[in-house]
């Protein structure tokens, strides 16, 4: 666990158990983490070991069997359908492993989507969609569909989307999982920057250790336990 600084995300005791035909499935066994404001944290683990499962709940996409989830000091475990999607749009960023672009809209129009969800004056979403863009490298690319990017390219499509209600926690689920080890580096590094530049904080799931040697702390997860972090040395 991190230092006694105010946490931005914070579990206590977090269970989530699933029923799958008469077996019960304990996802997460009483799980607590504490992730201070502006750190970079990779959770890693073997496969159900329980971080997607984790990252849903630090993501307001699904609600604990018991425990607790506080984003930035609300506790959100026992919020309803609406309160949780006001949550998920102007407080969290996520970053899936297959993108989720729209195919029909252009990168500009998938990064403007969720500031338009959010009830943005046009001239701010105008500015804001092209400013992170750019910033992804993509400002000569804006104006082209899904279908004519690169997984690369769609991927900072989503990084950009993923930033672009300014929310204070940005979390990603494999985001270089579809893509070759080069481009995935590009991709991890770019993010971390502008997480630093845009002071997110920033939780992603990786099996990738050359990721995690890239975050300032790794949790390691399994049997939906943390059975251990690792600090890293920058």
């Amino acid at each position: 666990m991190s230092d006694d600084k105010t946490a931005i995300v914070e579990t206590k005791n977090l269970v989530k158990t699933y029923k799958l035909g008469d077996s019960v499935v304990h996802a997460l066994r009483g799980v607590d983490l504490k992730v201070i404001e502006g750190e970079a944290i990779a959770i890693m683990g073997p496969s159900g070991s329980g971080k997607t499962t984790l990252l849903n709940m630090l993501g307001a996409l699904d609600t604990p069997t018991s425990g607790k989830v506080i984003i930035n000091g609300v506790d959100i475990s026992g919020m309803g359908d609406r309160e949780l999607t006001l949550i998920r749009r102007h407080m969290i960023g996520p970053i899936f492993q297959f993108y989720n672009l729209i195919p029909v809209l252009t990168a500009f129009e998938n990064v403007e989507l969720p500031m338009i969800f959010a009830s943005f004056p046009k001239d701010a979403r105008a500015g804001r969609t092209k400013q992170l863009l750019k910033a992804v490298g993509l400002g000569d690319r804006m104006h082209h569909r899904p279908d004519e990017l690169s997984g690369g390219e769609q991927q900072r499509v989503a990084i950009a989307r993923a930033l672009a209600n300014n929310p204070s926690i940005v979390l990603g689920d494999e985001v270089t999982g579809d893509l070759d080890t080069k481009t995935g580096e590009e991709i991890v590094n770019m993010l971390l920057k502008l997480s630093k530049e845009e002071k997110k904080t920033l939780i992603i799931v990786t099996h990738d250790p050359n990721i995690g040697a890239k975050m300032d702390r790794i949790l390691k997860i399994r049997d939906g336990v943390i059975i251990g972090e690792e600090k890293r040395q920058h």
